[in-house]
């Protein structure tokens, strides 16, 4: 089966899931999967609950919030960039209405009653 490599940023406390490669307050790997990998998969090859991750993004794109996380299925690519926040990382709301979102988290929104557009998330 064909490979493929995956750039992966952990930040805060999520930081101590990369071992080695812990700077302390953030953390870059370079993680080889199965061409057919999602976020789940890479989640689970790093040994990280999915409940312990809060804002993510893939490329750029927001794909997860704390307490809605619509990508677990996403199909990552050769070369993407996945970027995972701890529960204490902080994105000020304003900037949440018409960002760029992986199409998981963009029907997601769309389904929630409100949107997305809340202040807290439990």
């Amino acid at each position: 089966m064909t490979s493929i490599r995956v750039d992966v940023w952990l930040y805060g406390e999520l930081a101590h899931y990369a071992g080695e490669a812990n700077q302390g307050s953030f953390a870059n790997m370079q993680i080889s999967l199965p061409e057919t990998s999602t976020i789940s998969d890479l989640l689970a090859r790093i040994q990280m609950p999915t409940e312990a991750r809060g804002i993510t993004f893939v490329n750029g794109e927001l794909s997860a919030l704390p307490g809605l996380q619509p990508d677990l299925a996403h199909t990552l690519q050769e070369g993407d960039r996945v970027a995972f926040f701890d529960q204490h990382s902080m994105w000020p709301f304003q900037y949440r209405t018409g960002v760029a979102m992986v199409a998981e988290m963009s029907q997601a929104m769309q389904a929630s009653p409100d949107q997305g557009l809340h202040h807290g998330f439990e």
